[in-house]
């Protein structure tokens, strides 16, 4: 059984334009965290966890779109229950892995349906970061041409130029990797998702406040907000499979060799 609240049935008509993300972060401090729908049906302690995030007044709760070429349970089926549900925002990342212009703007129409209206558009990982042999990669635009997708939809038109009678009120992320060698690069490829029609910005994990500091030098000029990500973690071999199964999640050095070091003096702190 799903542990979710008792509620009224679920009507899309009633369904209210809340204040974005984007307005919200320039009024107070504005808390997002990321939680994975499952890899399979059990979701019991999925929706858990959704109630301890609604509880503890968290913003809004951001759904991956099968991370890491990874099939996990649909987001959009995720986001529908959480709308009905909880008091709290999903904010539903899309792929362009694989969906090709149908179905993109088909998943679209649906969000806008259910009233998610906070998006985080992403190119995505290649299939064959994952563990399924023979999934292919659709990639008909990337994060800037979905995004320009979503615009197209918000002035109430699809991409034949068709009216949808009504207008949807999506209000879209980007994602940024301030973890590369050289950072001016990636602002750069900022201020092209800027100009496509990115709101936001969500970054991968950071590890120390001198990328803090230095993430917010680099883009202040774009007057866009930045939601830092911050990944706990848990051991030395969580910190490992991030530094070398997730480049844009690897950690620094310094951090990495200061667990590496823990680990080693671990048995002779318990002996």
């Amino acid at each position: 059984m799903i542990p979710i609240p008792t509620k009224a049935l679920f009507n899309p008509s009633q369904n209210k334009v809340r204040q974005s993300l984007t307005s919200k972060v320039q009024e107070r401090p504005t808390v997002i965290i990321e939680l994975d729908t499952p890899k399979h049906l059990d979701t019991d302690r999925f929706f858990e966890n959704i109630a301890k995030l609604e509880k503890a007044n968290v913003d809004a709760v951001t759904l991956a779109d099968n991370s890491l070429a990874t099939v996990r349970i649909s987001n959009i089926a995720a986001a529908s229950l959480i709308k009905q549900y909880y008091n709290i925002e999903p904010l539903v990342h899309i792929t362009c892995r694989d969906r090709n212009l149908i179905g993109l703007q088909s998943h679209l129409l649906g969000l806008s349906l259910i009233g998610v209206n906070e998006i985080l558009a992403i190119t995505g990982d290649p299939s064959k970061v994952g563990h399924l042999p023979g999934a292919t990669n659709v990639y008909d635009v990337n994060s800037k041409g979905l995004t320009e997708l979503a615009l197209r939809f918000n002035q109430g038109i699809n991409t034949d130029g068709d009216a949808l009678k009504k207008r949807t009120h999506f209000n879209i992320a980007g994602a940024f990797n301030p973890n590369v060698r050289k950072l001016d690069g990636a602002v750069k490829r900022l201020e092209k998702k800027i100009e496509s029609g990115m709101s936001y910005f969500i970054t991968q994990p950071v590890y120390s406040k001198e990328k803090i500091i230095e993430i917010y030098h680099a883009t202040k000029h774009l007057n866009k907000p930045f939601f830092i990500g911050i990944m706990p973690i848990a051991s030395y071999k969580n910190a490992l499979f991030l530094h070398n199964e997730v480049q844009e999640s690897r950690c620094q050095m310094k951090f990495y060799n200061n667990l590496k070091q823990l680990k080693m003096i671990k048995p002779k702190l318990v002996n």
